[in-house]
């Protein structure tokens, strides 16, 4: 496993159809060390306070072999960062990524804790009409880490896992957030996971209490 690219972002305005909007989806990848705090990286901000940023989101890591994949099933030529994504990884994709994930990359420390849920910013990014929904679908989404360890990151640094966590993988994850294989079982033992990011456990707290509710109006 490697680290291919760390890349940040300033807000920018994006127009794609006739609408404008302020993003930070297009990041450059840095050329020389910078450091990482516990919301980001020195440099890298969010236009969209709401739906992204704070200590659950402060990196996006995006696996490096889906470039081909989607370039073939596209047929365009992907920019590097097509997806927004501050760490750029290869050999580390969703089927083998879980919630709790601990690595160090230069000197910092960071935890996987959720799947990246992706917004329509990537259609304008990378110019393909409903792509969000193909993104989705798809499974390969990257990944969120928190900051455990606040540290200097090199722009070519080394990777190593920590730890190995105890909670489902990324993609088994994707499944039950887009593909809609949600059962009781499966959305109470993601939502038990203490690593997992607390915005997503409200999310999948609804979704349970909403499958409880058929399940009861069923039985009565």
């Amino acid at each position: 496993m490697e680290v291919v690219r760390v890349s940040v972002g300033r807000p920018q305005s994006l127009t794609h159809n006739g609408q404008t909007l302020k993003s930070a989806i297009d990041k450059q990848a840095v050329a020389e060390r910078v450091f990482l705090s516990r919301v980001n990286f020195e440099g890298d901000e969010q236009a969209d306070l709401v739906h992204h940023g704070g200590p659950d989101k402060a990196v996006c890591a995006y696996p490096d072999e889906h470039y081909a994949y989607w370039e073939e099933t596209l047929g365009v030529k992907l920019p590097a960062n097509a997806f927004g994504e501050n760490l750029t990884l290869r050999g580390l994709p969703e089927s083998e990524v879980r919630i709790g994930d601990t690595f160090q990359i230069g000197e910092a420390v960071l935890q996987v804790c959720q799947p990246r849920i992706p917004c329509g910013k990537i259609n304008m990014r990378t110019g393909v009409p409903n792509f969000v929904k193909k993104f989705k679908e798809s499974g390969f989404t990257g990944y969120y880490l928190r900051v455990l360890q606040e540290g200097f990151v090199e722009a070519n640094p080394q990777i190593r896992r920590l730890e190995r966590g105890k909670g489902l993988s990324i993609e088994a994850i994707n499944r039950v957030l887009f593909q809609e294989q949600q059962s009781i079982a499966m959305l109470k033992s993601i939502i038990a996971d203490e690593v997992l990011a607390d915005s997503l456990r409200d999310h999948l707290t609804r979704q349970l209490e909403q499958l409880e509710r058929k399940g009861a109006d069923a039985n009565a």
